[in-house]
């Protein structure tokens, strides 16, 4: 579309569409329709919304089908997706100017801009935040709202992603200074940078002078200093350039031993120590101080965490120097009140004490007493003892004292309660804490859940509520099942809470996340949640509600872990999946999950799920493998593939449009091995659980192929054959052996012509598949299964869960797992024996390589 002469045509089409005539509206919005996926169209859209003398209406109609673009054309794996050359236009475009006149659209501008950054920033957008900054420090009134309007939804949406990759993305976006970006040219400015910072924050100097804002900044100076990667010499120190090791060297002459044993206790006993501030806060805001000693500010622009940061920077460059200084003021306290930043020093440097300090015996001998001090003026101590045992205990706690640490860490006031509960996010309930045994744990499970439950209740900060729902998720997720007799109440609560953050979409997906765990805990017993859960789902994964930008990948999570834990189908939750279709057609990194989700139906009720909405999934798929990748193409088939495994009459049926195209790219020699993999996996299906359909398949593509059903057979087995080494789970090769020996007997010649490779095939799966019994020396199917026994499991495994239960169900019917492979080529040899006659078979026999057929009488002996 070229941007100059569609612009007029474009434009009238917009105009119409504002239309009150149904009969000028509805052909304007099919036109418009047509060009979402034209080159260039995108384009046009921004030059009419950032031209301020068009009709408000028709600039805010072509934002909101700029927007909807986003979502739809993006993501370069979608379909039809945009090309990169146009998105970078569009994206210098977007950001030329911040001085929309009308705030409707400037809202819906500074949306759109946050939906790109959440896919581009800062790999394919970098100069988005800088720009954004800029723009900020402007005079003009207008202009500084909207840059701060923007900035504000694409930090929003930025600190909304939830991987760790992006979390981290979104660090490096944000800690952006002239240090990190131009470190060499600093250089001749780290000494004075460092006389300065270290004489105004960690001596006499500063006293009664400086201001925290300017302890900060220096503070921050000190530890980009420290830290900066630019300024460390190479291992071999011939490796390293000139300015590497001149600034390595500025370094080592200031940070001498009586400096940093300075700063080391200044740290410590200066800046660790609870302000006046603080303890007042404590005391009548528990809850505030929590939240914010945890994280609530960033180390930027606040004290205590800035301090807590540099310390552990300081200590980790220059740990055997600051050791012995931390031990010294361990063994040598002055006083009582001097134990709280002691404890918080040792605590933050736990990994670097871990060969310095026995805390097993630090522990028994004096931290346990302290936990049992129960006086009034005690319980900050007691508070912080808590936190540096949460501390140590992934890094250096025997597991045999964990039950005497449980016991007596049962918190009796919310402010203690508070300091446990934040205390267990590091404690002993991550998922990889390997010394954690549920057993010990069992005992105090009830108590602790039940503190843990009032504390939800109590607190009214989102992000204390977040981090109490993050723990009850963590204990119910150690605890699996042991958890069913202690969640009622919290059953009972959590609809209040999610009715109560509506306007909170982050505290929404810590509950999201608790109701994983609370499903999976739960197993069957979950669909008693469904009043509750399936509205939740419903909402979190509908994309034409606005919060599914944040509720979206845990509801998927959701939805498919209540569909693995759902013992059968209920109406409601069938309804649930009519969401699905605008989902696939995002194309979304959430594709993966989606899948699981399809799959997860029709093990639960193929024949319903597949009447109901195959034929809308089959058009959905169609689109999807116009443009889609090798892996998502795989993931489309295999869900083709368990339906016609699941239900072979219904699921080949339904799925028949997309058949075609996998007989076309085995007889087309489809070059990448895990897709025709997967091509043989789907028709191999189709030939063993439905021969019928299969054949009326052959028809018509012989048809396609103006050839006969014989010749295009030959060609199919010939391919299959030479294929045969892209399949490699011993499922799928025994699943192609199976398939080819069911066109036996046979007198069709071209079978008979292909007897040969087929008996390659089934010798290849029998060496995959048969074991040995070294007693009788005779040979078994390993992949055979007679019967369905539940798991014997031990408190450390997890049970299965329902759909594990309908997959194994499903196994004793399939073919693959119920059909011995030995006995099948012996019975199908002797049928076509039978049909040819002793010499006539002798003479097919022959055709096959000595070699395989004695491998082959091997495997049939004793039958």
């Amino acid at each position: 579309m070229d941007i100059n002469s569609a612009s007029s045509v474009v434009l009238q089409a917009l105009t119409q569409a504002t239309s009150q005539d149904t009969a000028v509206l509805k052909p304007a919005e099919e036109q418009l329709k047509q060009w979402e996926t034209q080159p260039g169209f995108y384009s046009v859209l921004l030059n009419i919304f950032n031209n301020h003398m068009l009709d408000v209406n028709v600039r805010w109609l072509a934002v909101l089908y700029f927007k909807n673009g986003i979502d739809r054309y993006w993501r370069r794996v979608a379909p039809h997706a945009l090309s990169e050359e146009e998105k970078m236009s569009l994206r210098a475009g977007l950001i030329t100017n911040f001085n929309e006149p009308v705030n409707q659209i400037a809202t819906q501008i500074a949306v759109l801009i946050a939906k790109v950054a959440r896919l581009d920033c800062p790999r394919q957008w970098p100069e988005l935040i800088p720009i954004l900054l800029e723009s900020v420090k402007v005079q003009d009134g207008l202009q500084q709202h909207r840059a701060l309007l923007t900035f504000y939804h694409v930090t929003k949406t930025l600190a909304s992603k939830r991987l760790a990759a992006d979390r981290k993305l979104f660090q490096d976006v944000s800690l952006l200074d002239f240090l990190e970006y131009h470190p060499y040219p600093f250089i001749p400015l780290i000494r004075c940078s460092l006389e300065f910072a270290v004489s105004y924050v960690f001596t006499e100097v500063g006293e009664g002078v400086v201001f925290e804002r300017f302890i900060v900044q220096c503070m921050n100076l000190v530890k980009m200093i420290v830290k900066n990667d630019a300024y460390k010499p190479a291992k071999n120190i011939e490796d390293s350039k000139p300015e590497i090791l001149e600034a390595h060297r500025i370094k080592t002459e200031f940070f001498t031993h009586p400096t940093l044993t300075e700063i080391g206790r200044r740290l410590v006993s200066h800046y660790f120590l609870l302000t006046e501030e603080e303890l007042a806060m404590w005391e009548e805001d528990p809850e505030s101080f929590a939240v914010e000693e945890t994280g609530g500010d960033s180390w930027k622009y606040s004290l205590r965490p800035c301090t807590e940061v540099l310390f552990l920077d300081i200590f980790h460059n220059y740990s055997q120097t600051l050791t012995p200084v931390l031990l010294d003021m361990v063994q040598n306290l002055p006083c009582v009140s001097s134990l709280i930043p002691v404890y918080n020093a040792v605590g933050l440097a736990a990994y670097e004490l871990f060969d310095n300090v026995d805390f097993d015996s630090w522990f028994k001998n004096q931290l346990l007493a302290e936990l049992q001090v129960s006086h009034h003026s005690y319980k900050l101590i007691r508070r912080r003892v808590i936190w540096l045992i949460g501390q140590w205990i992934s890094v250096k706690f025997k597991s045999d004292l964990r039950p005497l640490l449980y016991e007596n860490n049962l918190p009796s006031s919310t402010n203690v309660l508070l300091a446990f509960t934040i205390t267990c996010l590091n404690m002993s309930l991550p998922v990889d804490d390997f010394e954690f045994r549920t057993e010990q744990f069992l005992p105090y499970l009830e108590s602790i859940f039940s503190l843990l439950f009032q504390l939800l209740q109590q607190v009214t900060e989102c992000d204390t509520k977040m981090q109490v729902l993050h723990v009850i998720s963590c204990v119910i997720e150690r605890v699996n099942i042991q958890i069913r007799p202690y969640v009622g109440c919290l059953v009972q609560y959590l609809p209040l809470l999610w009715k109560q953050s509506e306007e909170h979409n982050m505290l929404r997906c810590a509950i999201l996340t608790t109701l994983v765990h609370l499903v999976q805990g739960l197993g069957a017993e979950s669909k008693n949640l469904y009043p509750f859960l399936l509205p939740v789902i419903q909402l979190s994964t509908d994309v034409s509600q606005p919060p599914h930008v944040y509720l979206l990948e845990d509801g998927l999570e959701l939805w498919l872990v209540t569909l693995e834990n759902c013992p059968s189908i209920t109406p409601e939750l069938l309804r649930v999946f009519q969401n699905m279709s605008a989902l696939l057609e995002l194309s979304s990194e959430n594709l993966r999950t989606c899948f699981q989700i399809i799959n997860g139906y029709t093990y639960l009720s193929a024949t319903e799920f597949l009447q109901n909405y195959a034929e809308g999934l089959c058009r959905s798929f169609c689109e999807l493998l116009k443009d889609i990748t090798n892996e998502g193409q795989v993931q489309v088939l295999k869900v083709v593939e368990i339906a016609i495994k699941v239900s072979p009459l219904l699921g080949a049926h339904m799925f028949q449009p997309l058949l075609p195209n996998v007989f076309r790219g085995i007889i087309d020699g489809e070059r990448y091995p895990v897709v025709m993999s997967t091509y043989l996996g789907v028709i191999g299906r189709v030939l063993l659980q439905n021969s019928s359909f299969f054949s009326s398949l052959l028809t018509q593509m012989a048809g396609e192929f103006n050839q006969e059903m014989d010749q295009l057979l030959g060609s199919l087995i010939e391919m299959w054959v030479e294929r045969m080494d892209n399949i490699t789970q011993p499922e799928r090769r025994k699943l192609s052996a199976l398939a080819l020996l069911s066109l036996l007997p046979s007198d069709n010649s071209v079978i008979q012509d292909k007897f040969c490779g087929i008996i390659n095939i089934c010798v290849e799966a029998l060496h995959d598949v048969m074991t040995e019994d070294p007693e009788t020396g005779t040979f078994k199917d390993c992949m055979l299964m007679t019967h369905f026994e539940e798991p014997k499991l031990t408190d450390d495994e997890e049970p299965p869960t329902e759909q594990d239960k309908r997959k194994k169900l499903l196994a004793l019917e399939d073919p693959v797992h119920s059909v011995s492979l030995q006995r099948y080529v012996y019975e199908k040899l002797k049928a076509q024996q039978l049909l040819m006659g002793d010499q006539g078979f002798q003479a097919l026999m022959e055709t096959v390589d000595t070699e395989i057929v004695r491998q082959l009488q091997e495997f049939l002996q004793g039958l």
